[in-house]
């Protein structure tokens, strides 16, 4: 029965880890059965390129050498939208005329083979990610997987439609002005625009890059938040990335306020249904413990306005503009209507917007002073593929009504499936608050999407009990990673103990680290951070400290050693020991031990 394990219903990625690790389903039988998924779907508008199957399978297998435990996404099997780049596969951005083969992975693939996962193929989107209709490619459109007049939504139409249909537990899409949102509600499924920064944009080709990131598709809140835990840190290689500590996921706090527009103030174009859905949701965070509370969204749809009649069109019309000179007939007519209009606007257009622009974000810090999120419909209702074929621009620009103002405002956003209406048409929500954040949605928006009780995508795949969130720290205690002299029973941990520590777990690093015999006494590891993927698994203890503890602590450290912010093997992010890279020429490498216990084990023998 292995093989055939949820066959024809979807999974999450926490129920196919946990399949692998407990040896019930291996991670070329969720691969060979992924592929079976795609062939019996039958829609080859989904992926622009798909990994040979064979190939994939090999990759799986040779996880089998590899720890579980300190794999987050052991054998979880993931497509990637088309405009990041993933090695193996061509980057086209959904136009062939502007194809490129990348020599590497981007960060953010990069951090998800690191943890386990199994890339499978590049997904359609709408031309150089400009749309939220997901109909603007020469690849075709993907059909919309709970309702195949619907357009799919877009501009990530190809990865949301994957999870939507039970094809991958995890995409990756791309968000400027709600791509990572809109065509999530339309397939029912969760969308997770992080805080701008959170996820390295190296290896994407860009919208506006400004406003872009990296964004999640996934069938739970949970899953979505382990993804973005994987890839979230900061990376030298990308000058827009900030090192945003992500936040664990917390109870449902007591008082929570949310913000809703002043009545009046909503917009659904004439579309009841929709109007009675987000009203229906309202009651629902209502009998969560919700507190309602109004604000003016004016300024929100004023920010919106500037995307696209402001300058930020530039930032589009510069990603193509020798294309738009060379061959502009290779490019979409309705993609190359939008970006030319970048090529006319000036200096002073631009400085005038962004003067405009920062009244507007001291504005929205105002109304945050008293609200803990925002709770807005993802979109204001859905279209079919023939109505938007009919009417590209203004439809797709009222897709954007509550989404075109995120990034401009720097804001974190999250779509939640809220309903499914009478017509068979989707409906959902979005939590917005201020960047750094996005633990506080995903704590909240995985009650509410719980308490829906709606399936999961397309496939009628019911809902697991909403498990609890990890246990929070006691206090105000400081965690330290160490993995060398400081470990339990070698020469330093004494130090440890006499300021009070205490060990809260035994784990690894995740796979990025390399690790050095130095010649120091007492004998002592360095640890070094490398490329994503470059390093291995290293051990480690962490222990906690009271902060005046850390301090003394901390003070204490000689050099070469350091602290610094250590990436766990499950994505979380913990202060602890690393090295200063210029004391390890006459260093001995030491990586293949997995840690400092087996290293010193092996020496004592000699």
């Amino acid at each position: 029965m292995r093989a055939e394990m949820g066959a024809e219903q979807p999974e999450t990625i926490a129920a196919i880890v946990a399949a692998h690790r407990a040896g019930a389903l291996t991670p070329a039988e969720t691969i060979a059965r992924t592929y079976q998924r795609i062939r019996d779907h039958n829609d080859p508008a989904i992926f622009i390129s798909l990994r040979d199957e064979k190939d994939a399978i090999a990759e799986a297998e040779k996880l089998a050498t590899k720890d579980a435990a300190s794999l987050p996404l052991y054998g979880v099997p993931v497509a990637v939208k088309d405009n990041i780049d993933a090695l193996g596969f061509p980057t086209t951005s959904a136009c062939p005329a502007f194809s490129t083969t990348p020599t590497h992975d981007s960060t953010a693939v990069a951090r998800l083979r690191a943890a386990g996962a199994i890339i499978i193929g590049k997904t359609n989107l709408d031309q150089f990610a400009t749309g939220l209709v997901g109909v603007r490619s020469p690849y075709g459109i993907p059909k919309n997987s709970i309702r195949e007049d619907l357009i799919p939504g877009g501009s990530s139409s190809g990865s949301a439609v994957a999870v939507g249909a039970g094809l991958v537990p995890l995409s990756l899409g791309t968000d400027t002005a709600g791509s990572g949102r809109v065509p999530a509600m339309l397939n029912n499924i969760v969308g997770l625009k992080p805080s701008l920064g959170m996820i390295s944009n190296a290896g994407l080709v860009p919208a506006c890059r400004t406003l872009d990131c990296i964004s999640v598709f996934a069938l739970t809140v949970d899953d979505a938040a382990l993804a973005l835990s994987v890839m979230a840190g900061p990376d030298p290689a990308d000058p827009f990335s900030r090192d945003r500590p992500l936040g664990a996921l917390t109870p449902f706090p007591a008082g929570l306020r949310l913000g809703v527009p002043r009545n009046g103030q909503l917009i659904f174009f004439g579309d009841k249904k929709a109007e009675t859905a987000y009203a229906d949701a309202l009651k629902r965070w209502t009998a969560l413990g919700a507190k309602l509370v109004e604000f003016d969204l004016e300024p929100f749809y004023e920010t919106a306005r500037l995307l696209y009649e402001g300058p930020w069109v530039a930032e589009r019309y510069l990603v193509i503009k020798d294309l738009l000179a060379s061959a502009p007939d290779t490019i979409h007519p309705v993609t190359r209507e939008i970006t030319a209009a970048g090529a006319r606007l000036t200096a002073a257009d631009t400085f005038s917007a962004l003067y405009r622009l920062q009244g507007l974000r001291k504005i929205a810090e105002r109304t945050f002073a008293n609200i803990d999120a925002l709770v807005l419909p993802t979109a204001p209702t859905a279209y079919t593929t023939a109505q938007v074929l009919a009417n590209p621009i203004e439809l797709n620009s009222r897709l954007g009504t509550y989404t075109n103002f995120v990034n401009l405002l720097d804001l974190c956003g999250l779509a939640l499936p809220a309903s499914v209406r009478s017509d068979g048409i989707p409906f959902g929500i979005t939590l917005l608050a201020p960047a750094g954040h996005d633990a506080l949605l995903a704590s909240i928006g995985r009650v509410f999407h719980a308490d829906t009780e709606l399936s999961l995508g397309a496939k009628g795949a019911a809902q697991a009990p909403l498990p609890p969130p990890p246990p929070a720290s006691s206090g105000d205690e400081i965690p330290i990673a160490v993995v060398g002299a400081h470990l339990s029973g070698m020469v330093l941990n004494g130090e440890l103990k006499a300021l009070y520590a205490k060990l809260i777990e035994a784990t690894r690093t995740a796979s990025d680290y390399k690790l050095y015999a130095l010649k120091t006494t007492p004998p002592k590891p360095g640890m070094l951070r490398v490329e994503a993927g470059k390093g291995a698994a290293i051990e480690l203890e962490i222990w906690s400290l009271s902060p005046s503890a850390f301090g003394k602590f901390v003070n204490a450290i000689p050099s070469p050693m350091a602290i610094g912010t250590v990436r766990l093997a499950d994505g979380r992010s913990v202060k602890g020991f690393l090295v200063e890279p210029e004391v390890l020429g006459d260093a001995r490498d030491i990586t293949a031990y997995g840690g400092w216990r087996a290293y010193m084990k092996e020496a004592a023998t000699k």
